[in-house]
């Protein structure tokens, strides 16, 4: 029997070696940088690159053919970092390694691999010179023998003496008859790692050692643990404030004292500091050792953010036309993080020609974090709104005071009172309206981008109680929508996003609801192709009327093209009547193509669209362009 530790475990870190081939190479090698010589007066002229084509081998097992083609150097820098004949000799000198490496990563121990440049070994002498003259591509050939896969024959924990014993460690997440694979192994130590500083072992050490045995065609798996001490948090510092208030900072970490050793909650602490929006990076750093009273010291290191920020953003929608808007914050108004916002919009500018139809906002909103409670912000809004649009005509002053508090770190609680006056025209008649309103409204979140997301689930509930004073009725405005993605290919590259909603008036007649407060839809944000708030009933001017209840749902793929380049093909549809309960059986429906380019504040977005079941005096066509996806 011949029995082989491997020590250090290089076979196990293949699959990172292949994430990065050219630590495995010279320099030259693996930048590609092509080779200088020495000319007469001492200049230097650099080696022309040669072309060369790489064959990889079907080995069977298409684990170890993708394995074999993420480390290999050859393949992986064949395209990206052009070499001349002596770097490609060097990659092949190199690749073996590699190869080795890969054939270990899959269990495959007494596999061999071979590889030849234009026929030959790359260690022939002259091999370089004579490459360097030649025309076409250079042929490079791996060739793979595998052998037998070798699989776990024992695996087994040992423990310090007077720590935790195995059984409190939890089990070892490998099956004895496995494959010898290296990841499943490297994955079982983080696990087993993981779990201990889950429970409150902040210097566990867990190591392995792994025997291997050609005879049987096995390996032994050996981990050896020593949990070290369980702690408790010390009362949490913060370092690297500079206008915001000391005492804020240390409120948010301070229930951290005293509490069990938690990476998890090191986290929550940190993206609770985050989220007072002055700071740009935190960092955290547990102490290397306990202090004298047996607990563990943590640093939080802060960088603040620029105290004032200037922003644009710019849409546009055939028939609704451009929309520009712009902001104004402070980001620590009395350095206790409170943010000032000024904003202004104008929209629907050049529409008819003239200013008649041209909308706007001005507005102002205060932001108070960590009002009143943990995680909980207070928001003061007031704007001034103009609206001129196909449906109605609106001029109103709004304040709002809501409250949001974190529920969990995807559910989110808003709420709190709002007071509107306004005149609207519809159908050319006018009504001063009086409203208090209580808005409430939970929302889920748990998806990787809030401007382009590839995976998760986006939801949320609204319920919003209104009283007019005028007309002394109330009504109650209920909305739900949600948005959910698949990532087909798990890079991002094709995604289908789905998207419904579905809104309800109850409380008041169709008349006693104010024409801004009904439901709508068509537009960018609704069901593309058609105008906006063009679908539903009309009025006797056959303008847009609004409903009482709303339906719309979207079936989107957004497929990556090149690069930052991307494609989407889409179908929307909606419904709106005046009943409160929705109805489908007058369902308008759009479809179209959009173009996506990605930037470092979220894609692009250009739609083009098409209604599908239009009606006299629909358009033909919609074109939309904005940031960020439909939803």
């Amino acid at each position: 029997m011949r029995l082989k530790p491997h020590l250090p475990w290089a076979a196990l870190t293949a699959t990172l070696l292949a994430a990065l081939p050219h630590v495995l190479l010279p320099p030259a090698a693996a930048q590609g940088a092509p080779r200088a010589q020495p000319e007469a007066g001492g200049e230097t002229e650099a080696a022309p690159t040669v072309e060369y084509e790489v064959d990889l081998p079907e080995t069977g097992d298409d684990s170890l053919d993708e394995a074999i083609r993420r480390a290999s150097a050859l393949e992986q820098l064949r395209e990206r970092a052009p070499v001349d004949a002596f770097g490609l000799v060097s990659r092949a000198l190199a690749d073996r390694d590699n190869m080795r490496d890969a054939l270990r990563s899959e269990g495959y121990y007494s596999g061999t691999a071979s590889i030849t440049v234009a026929g030959e070994p790359p260690n022939t002498p002259g091999l370089a010179d004579r490459l360097a003259g030649r025309e076409g591509p250079i042929p490079v050939a791996i060739t793979v023998e595998h052998g037998p896969q070798y699989h776990i024959d024992s695996i087994t924990l040992d423990t310090k003496p007077g720590g935790v014993s195995a059984e409190q460690a939890g089990p070892v997440e490998l099956e004895k008859g496995s494959p010898a694979r290296a990841q499943p192994i490297i994955d079982a130590q983080n696990k087993i790692t993981s779990r201990l500083k889950d429970a409150g072992h902040p210097f566990v050490d867990v190591s392995r050692r792994v025997t291997v045995d050609h005879d049987s065609h096995t390996m032994q798996v050996a981990f050896t643990l020593d949990a070290g001490p369980q702690a408790r948090f010390a009362r949490p510092t913060v370092t690297g404030e500079e206008r915001t208030d000391s005492d804020l900072v240390s409120r948010v970490v301070q229930p951290l004292e005293g509490e069990i050793y938690s990476e998890e909650e090191i986290e929550k602490k940190r993206q609770d500091l985050l989220s007072l929006g002055v700071f740009s990076t935190v960092r955290s750093r547990a102490a290397d050792r306990l202090n004298e009273e047996g607990r563990l010291p943590l640093t939080y290191t802060v960088l603040e953010r620029p105290l004032h920020a200037l922003g644009f953003t710019a849409a546009y929608e055939t028939r609704y036309g451009p929309t520009f808007s712009t902001y104004w914050e402070h980001r620590n108004l009395f350095g206790g993080a409170e943010r000032l916002r000024l904003e202004a919009e104008i929209n629907r500018l050049g529409t008819t020609g003239d200013t008649s139809d041209t909308g706007g906002k001005l507005a102002a909103s205060l932001r108070t974090p960590w009002f009143a409670g943990r995680n909980q912000t207070l928001t003061l809004d007031v704007a001034g709104i103009r609206e001129r649009l196909d449906a109605y005509d609106r001029d109103a002053f709004v304040f709002g005071a809501l409250v949001e508090r974190k529920v969990s770190k995807r559910l989110t609680f808003t709420f709190g009172p709002q007071v509107e006056f306004s005149r609207v025209t519809q159908d050319d008649v006018t009504t001063n309206y009086q409203l208090i309103g209580l808005l409430g409204q939970l929302t889920w979140s748990d998806v990787d981008s809030p401007l382009n997301p590839s995976r998760g689930l986006r939801a949320a509930l609204l319920v919003n109680p209104i009283y007019s004073i005028g007309q002394g009725n109330v009504f109650t405005r209920l909305r739900g929508e949600v948005s959910t993605y698949y990532d087909f290919t798990g890079d991002k590259g094709s995604i289908l996003a789905l998207r419904g909603a579905v809104g309800s008036i109850v409380g008041a007649s169709f008349e006693g609801v104010p024409p801004d407060k009904r439901f709508y839809a068509g537009g960018g944000g609704s069901v593309r192709g058609y105008d906006y708030q063009s679908i539903g009933p009309r009025t006797r001017l056959d303008e847009p009327a609004g409903g009482l209840s709303l339906v719309e749902g979207t079936v989107e793929l957004r497929q990556r093209v090149s690069g930052p380049w991307g494609m989407a093909a889409f179908v929307d549809a909606g419904s709106v009547t005046q009943d409160q309960t929705p109805d489908f059986s007058n369902m308008k429906f759009g479809a179209g193509l959009g173009v996506r380019y990605l930037t470092g504040i979220g894609p692009i977005r250009a739609d083009f669209a098409v209604p599908l079941n239009k009606e006299r005096g629909d358009a033909a066509f919609g074109f939309y362009v904005g940031i960020g996806q439909a939803f």
